[in-house]
């Protein structure tokens, strides 16, 4: 039989707080092996194999309970590898439309900064810069009129 150890030891060996193993525990990522008659978790040493999975599970973005999905069907005697592909591609397809997105903003916050420089202070209610941009194009400002102060 594996030596038991306690929550305290688990945490202090793997640098993963002791609040943290109670979550992942109530996750359904951790089972304690038993319990003390006092009623202190007691894990095998196995636990520094699911916590290293765990973490690097993470690492490449999945959520917790993916995790304990995969786990799960891990425990149920299948192996989930094609689940794990698939939702890495997933997560590689959003990951690409989040930089698009987040390029086409920067693009347009340059545009609006470019010309925000090119004009220069504008009146307004709090600031006109801000109530200047176009309706439309949030990032790009209208053209400075001098019928836009009274817009």
């Amino acid at each position: 039989m594996s030596k038991r150890l306690r929550i305290g030891e688990v945490s202090r060996r793997s640098g993963v707080a002791v609040e943290t193993l109670r979550f992942y525990e109530k996750s359904s990522l951790l089972e304690p092996a038993g319990r003390t008659d006092a009623g202190y978790r007691l894990y095998d040493e196995g636990v520094f194999e699911r916590l290293e999975f765990i973490r690097k599970s993470q690492s490449v973005g999945f959520t917790l309970d993916e995790i304990a999905r995969l786990i799960r069907e891990a425990e149920a005697g299948r192996r989930p590898c094609e689940e794990v592909r698939r939702l890495a591609a997933e997560k590689l397809e959003a990951l690409e439309k989040r930089i698009a997105e987040l390029t086409r903003f920067r693009a347009e916050l340059r545009e609006t900064l470019d010309a925000w420089d090119r004009e220069g202070a504008a009146d307004g209610h709090v600031c006109g810069l801000i109530e200047g941009l176009e309706a439309g194009r949030p990032h790009a400002p209208r053209p400075h009129t001098p019928h836009s102060e009274a817009l």
